[in-house]
């Protein structure tokens, strides 16, 4: 009994610990899922308030992409709870398939031994001990009885403890069962939300496309957001320089005790200064000519090429900061090479958009992206999936620039020849 006593009480703080740093995660969850629930609610209001007859289609379309976005966002939220949810099922589900082979074989032994003293009584162990052929004997049978009664006392606690532990861990599974069907129907319910705000903004897409008003409007903000992108590029260019200033000082420091560790091997042959390895790196400059396309199919229009463009009947000048490749919406973004996640943004004109730091003052910027897969400061490897293209008012596009340090590079005079 002291023995199951002190596992008990090993088990049981790991166990609550445990619990407590889950409680914790469920709630840090459960707070992420709420904040994404009301922002929801709020662009909802917002879209079915009265000011919306007072405001323009395209910011009409602006809130759509916005809340589709959060929609997004909700819906993966959810996805991954639901396989945390699954993988504790499955967890759960084995643990009580362990302990009902456990009680099973417990109550078993419990049982033949209940059956046994039916059938021969207290009076068997008078007779086993009565029948002993010497003192010696007599003790030992007496020690074995005592000690076979102590386990049967031990079974039927331990019997006692498994079936308890049994039952939290089928009310566990209740409730993680109970929690995975709200779980399916929440994501059920956004993933119809989210087919329906698509449906929205396809419909406002086509309003804008035969309003030449309107059209006029969202070309005019398609060169206010090349501006806001290009303001984006020099702020990163501003954190860069400074990054580098830092990491020239560290390096100066790193130097000078290289140096000094240099001195001391002179006066000090057991000191062996380590050799200075760098790891080669494919510079992206090197890549002008051989680099990937941003998806895997997909063709530039005329209009969509770099440069400036007169549109044919509005006769509106938009200057094009990179290329517009036009391609099937949702299709696979990938990262045209290795990098890093230096900004995430929504940019009225330009929707979501996602900007990478491809080393040595390169930047390659994609935009018009339905969902993003990665999070800021992120490490991103060549071809790797990063996002998935959306629609614009031109269709279906994915929008993507090259830039060095501050000037806008024609993306076509980069990409591999297709």
């Amino acid at each position: 009994m002291s023995r199951l006593f002190l596992i008990l009480l090993v088990i049981m703080p790991l166990a609550a610990s445990a619990q407590q740093r889950g409680e914790k995660e469920i709630k840090k969850k459960e707070k992420e899922l709420q904040k994404l629930r009301s922002d929801i609610q709020l662009y909802e209001a917002k879209l079915h308030s009265s000011e919306v007859r007072e405001k323009s289609t395209l910011d009409v379309l602006d809130d759509l992409e916005t809340q589709s976005d959060l929609i997004r966002k909700l819906i993966k939220s959810l996805k991954e709870e639901e396989s945390d949810i699954t993988d504790e099922i499955r967890r759960t589900k084995g643990s009580v398939a362990t302990l009902e082979r456990q009680l099973q074989q417990l109550r078993s032994h419990y049982a033949g031994y209940v059956q046994s003293i039916y059938k021969h009584g207290r009076v068997y162990d008078l007779e086993l001990l009565f029948s002993s052929n010497s003192v010696n004997q007599l003790y030992i049978r007496i020690e074995y009885l005592k000690k076979f009664s102590e386990q049967r006392v031990k079974d039927l606690a331990e019997i006692q403890q498994k079936k308890s532990a049994l039952e939290i861990e089928n009310e566990q599974l209740e409730s993680s069962l109970s929690s995975e069907r709200q779980l399916l129907s929440e994501k059920t319910r956004e993933e119809r939300n989210l087919k329906e705000k698509l449906a929205d903004k396809k419909s406002i897409l086509r309003k804008i496309r035969k309003n030449k008003g309107i059209y006029r409007k969202a070309l005019a903000r398609k060169n206010a957001a090349a501006d806001q992108v290009e303001q984006l590029i020099a702020d990163l260019i501003v954190k860069e320089e400074k990054r580098k200033q830092q990491e020239a000082a560290a390096e100066r420091g790193r130097m000078l005790a290289d140096a000094r560790e240099r001195e001391n091997a002179k006066n000090d042959p057991s000191i062996s200064p380590g050799p200075n390895i760098k790891t080669p790196f494919l510079e992206f400059e090197q890549l002008k000519g051989r680099l990937r396309w941003p998806v895997a199919s997909g063709t530039i229009s005329k209009e969509g090429k770099f440069g400036k463009h007169v549109h044919p009947d509005l006769k509106t000048v938009t200057q094009n900061t990179g290329i517009d490749i036009q391609t099937r919406a949702g299709s696979n973004v990938f990262a045209v090479a290795d990098g890093e996640v230096a900004a995430l943004s929504f940019i009225p004109g330009f929707g979501n958009i996602l900007i990478l730091n491809n080393y040595s003052g390169f930047h390659t910027v994609y935009a018009h992206l339905s969902d993003i897969n990665v999070s800021k400061s992120d490490k991103v490897t060549e071809g790797q999936v990063v996002a998935h293209s959306g629609e614009s008012v031109d269709g279906s596009v994915l929008h993507f620039e090259i830039w060095k340090e501050r000037d806008k590079l024609n993306p076509e005079s980069w990409l591999i020849k297709r």
